[in-house]
């Protein structure tokens, strides 16, 4: 049976760039979705948080008419105790997956536990996925010369369009998209803004968007399927 990593960010709230702050969380049906997925499957699920905090769902995420007030039904004793991500053992995972939402870009892109799992899967070629805001995780991994093992590397994530259609764009202090760009990575969207985009490079997997949320996992469960 393999075995899944869900890491998720604890931020609450994510600062913007006149340092006021404004909530946010993990984004709930980039979380829901795939583990039910992967649960369906049979796999052994596991969450991990930045030191063990019981993670924030987006309030957005949850809204009748942005997201899924629904989705994280059941799934309440999933997350009311996950592992501290500083004691994970990436050697422990067939697959490490991060969820997006805007957390990520305030507490999981500068974290170095982050990095380190990030990193240990990288090197060894271990599945890996990145969903919507979680691309922003890979900036963790540069070092002091803006060097990162990501560099060259096929990823999708959160457009500038999709960002300024949301109506943060301005009002944040950076975008996935362009911080990607800046750091080497190969970045790909879809045509249209909140299409379902997903890119596979290897055992690197990333999907554009919330609805890209389960194309990602059924196309993990496809390969894992076939090896």
């Amino acid at each position: 049976m393999p075995r899944a990593l869900f890491v998720l960010s604890a931020a609450k709230d994510i600062t913007l760039n006149d340092a006021t702050t404004h909530p946010t969380g993990f984004w709930a049906g980039e979380f829901a979705t795939p583990y039910r997925l992967f649960a369906d499957a049979g796999w052994d699920l596991a969450v991990a948080t930045p030191g063990g905090a019981t993670p924030t769902p987006d309030p957005v995420s949850l809204d009748e008419k942005t997201g899924e007030p629904d989705a994280l039904d059941g799934l309440d004793d999933v997350l009311a105790h996950p592992l501290p991500l500083e004691q994970v053992d990436s050697a422990d995972y067939d697959l490490v997956f991060y969820p997006g939402g805007h957390g990520p870009m305030e507490d999981l892109a500068v974290n170095e536990d982050s990095a380190a799992l990030l990193t240990a899967r990288l090197e060894a070629d271990a599945p890996l996925a990145l969903l919507c805001h979680a691309p922003a995780v890979v900036l963790a991994t540069a070092n002091g010369e803006g060097a990162s093992p990501f560099q060259g590397r096929a990823l999708t994530g959160f457009s500038n369009e999709e960002e300024r259609a949301g109506g943060l764009a301005d009002k944040l202090s950076w975008l996935v998209e362009d911080r990607l760009i800046e750091l080497g990575v190969d970045y790909i969207k879809a045509d249209e803004p909140f299409a379902p985009r997903v890119v596979a490079d290897g055992s690197l997997y990333s999907g554009q968007n919330p609805a890209s949320a389960g194309p990602l996992a059924q196309l993990i469960l496809d390969d894992f399927n076939e090896d």
